[in-house]
């Protein structure tokens, strides 16, 4: 047995787990979500909206990104596709989304190819959420939407990991303005035509009120059969 090369005498510190740190924790995590929030990087502002249709569910956002007062960028994809039948919006650092775009393709992808079927909706939620509390992707405020065995879903996912599933939902700078609108409009029923319709409603009523977002639309609709996505820089296209 090797010989244990510390000092063993030393004596832990009492705010120290016990049992940690666990895989995938970060420890200065209260470090990284002042990093994020100190106003140095590129952050997508944003205002994404998500609801279920008849057919599955329609994922939208805007196109802008900002830094501090200006306008990064005006051609930024916020909506991605996850899983075959499933798609993650994002509202908040544009690195830490990138990188939990990418650790849920290749979760998604690894659970397929040991199990030989597509991950749930609901472990997919469960997942995204176990990743927002590990510390290592702040801040980031997601949509997911997907469709499985047991039909169209919509999960609310706080940057602190909290997931809620819904009928429809917002995240973004420009919350406000858009849950209005999908108050007034959302219905159950709606078919994926008239989902669309009523997300660019709402994504051209944030934009006209949030300095945040602007510059086109994204739109993602997402059925049994895959995941669609298209990008229009006027919102007027699909009104």
């Amino acid at each position: 047995m090797r010989t244990p090369t510390g000092d063993l005498s030393i004596e832990p510190s009492s705010d120290q787990p016990v049992f940690g740190p666990e895989l995938g924790e970060f420890t200065d995590r209260e470090q990284r979500a002042a990093e994020a929030n100190d106003g140095e990087g590129m952050k997508t502002g944003t205002t994404t909206v998500g609801l279920t249709t008849d057919e599955g569910v329609v994922l939208a956002t805007d196109m802008r990104a900002s830094m501090g007062r200006m306008v990064s960028s005006k051609d930024v994809q916020k909506v991605e596709q996850i899983h075959p039948t499933g798609a993650l919006t994002i509202a908040g650092s544009v690195s830490a989304a990138q990188s939990l775009i990418s650790t849920l393709r290749a979760e998604t992808n690894l659970y397929e190819a040991r199990r030989g079927a597509d991950m749930s909706m609901q472990a997919l939620s469960t997942l995204t959420g176990n990743l927002l509390r590990s510390g290592a992707f702040f801040i980031v405020q997601p949509i997911l939407g997907g469709v499985d065995d047991e039909g169209a879903h919509i999960y609310s996912i706080d940057a602190l990991g909290g997931t809620t599933e819904e009928e429809y939902t917002v995240t973004g700078s420009g919350s406000q303005y858009a849950l209005g609108v999908l108050e007034q409009e959302f219905e159950t029923g709606l078919s994926n035509d008239d989902a669309r319709t009523v997300a660019a409603k709402a994504i051209k009523s944030a934009v006209e009120r949030d300095l945040a977002s602007g510059n086109g639309i994204n739109v993602a609709v997402v059925t049994e059969d895959g995941v669609d996505i298209s990008r229009h820089k006027e919102i007027d296209d699909l009104l």
